[in-house]
């Protein structure tokens, strides 16, 4: 994987680039879609393709060991034929789900052991696993074992944390790079830089993470609890420590004003579940602010869901067709909301980059996140 910057806003930490990949070229800023077991949920890969234009989705090793299990994905060739899915992908280790999801957890030096949250039954993660079973999923780009800490964790903690992460980051490395891919192209590995909400970590783990020589670097635990302004700051303590030259990956962010936030301070790559997550229960994004469509207010609403925006559903259906749709428990309700929220934030990265090569982010964005907040 290699990385080419070809456009820096002038007042700005924000660039636009291209990331060169085996399975396509990926344009920066991007966003993600989550395919955290294979799929996008309530989206078709054709629609991912052809309407939403995703370049790039991601799935989580955690989710994906457990089911199918490796046997499945391996037996299919890797993740891109299991799915047929023929563009990049990116996988998470499963560190945050262990945290997050699994039950009687227990970390060590060695790794973490947990409970499944499907049946109960105990696994270990090392660093090393990860990286093989990784090697298994077949992502082009794939992450380090860490330990995402609570964002309100003491400074104590957050530091016995990102020790433990920096030993496991260290082990990951060096079995990755002594491992080759399984399936005939090549893989990349990221660090995760963590740190918490203490700037003078921060820097300790960018440093450390810098010092191990990768193509690009991985920011976790984000958006876990702590203010915007605590996040954004976070992020001003490492764009200048973080490579100019190597794409930076904000994990699990954000909100549309949170993207265009974190592209100001130097990020390239996103990804969390909101867009997808929020439409299921009826919350769109759209160039005025949020709808929640499931409101009176759109019962008779015959306008398009997003009536300046350029998201491939809004000409087709009305916020009012769309409230019926989920007032009456439809499916296609959460699918056509589904698409609506990935194109919205597609094309938002899209315009980012746009503003980016023309010179004027910074202002694009300082008025745009204002919009961006409104409730409708």
């Amino acid at each position: 994987m290699r990385f080419e910057k070809i456009a820096q806003a002038p007042d700005s930490s924000a660039r636009c680039g291209l990331v060169y990949t085996d399975h396509g070229v990926i344009e920066t800023p991007i966003f993600m879609p989550v395919g955290t077991v294979g799929s996008v949920k309530a989206v078709f890969h054709r629609d991912l393709k052809e309407d939403i234009n995703a370049q790039i989705i991601l799935g989580n090793t955690y989710h994906l060991y457990l089911r199918p299990g490796l046997d499945v994905i391996k037996e299919a060739g890797g993740l891109h034929k299991f799915i047929s899915w023929d563009r990049p992908i990116l996988t998470d280790s499963g560190g945050y789900q262990v945290f997050s999801l699994a039950s009687n957890r227990k970390l060590t030096q060695q790794g973490c052991t947990f409970q499944s949250h499907i049946d109960g039954s105990r696994h270990l993660f090392t660093p090393e696993g990860v990286v093989d079973i990784q090697r298994v999923i077949g992502a082009d780009i794939i992450m380090a074992l860490d330990e995402c800490p609570p964002g309100d964790s003491d400074y104590n903690y957050a530091l016995k944390s990102l020790e433990l992460t920096k030993h496991w980051l260290e082990r990951g490395v060096k079995h990755f790079d002594s491992t080759q891919p399984l399936y005939g192209y090549s893989q990349t590995f990221f660090p995760i830089v963590q740190g918490c909400v203490y700037p003078d970590l921060r820097a300790r783990a960018a440093e450390h993470a810098v010092s191990l020589d990768r193509e690009g670097y991985a920011i976790g635990g984000l958006s876990v609890g702590e203010p915007a302004e605590v996040m954004y700051q976070m992020l001003e303590v490492l764009d200048p420590l973080l490579p100019k030259e190597k794409p930076r990956y904000l994990m699990g962010v954000g909100t549309p004003s949170n993207l265009l936030e974190a592209i100001d301070r130097g990020i390239d790559m996103f990804d969390c579940v909101m867009p997808t997550r929020n439409a299921r229960n009826g919350m769109l994004f759209t160039s005025k602010g949020t709808i929640n469509i499931r409101n009176k207010k759109w019962a008779q609403d015959y306008s398009p869901i997003d009536q300046d925006g350029t998201s491939f559903v809004d000409k087709s259906y009305s916020k009012a067709y769309l409230r019926h749709l989920f007032v009456s428990g439809e499916i296609l309700g959460a699918q056509i909301a589904s698409e609506h929220n990935l194109a919205f934030y597609l094309n938002l990265v899209k315009e980012a980059r746009k503003h980016i090569k023309s010179g004027d982010y910074k202002a694009w964005k300082d008025n745009y996140v204002k919009t961006l907040e409104n409730k409708i």
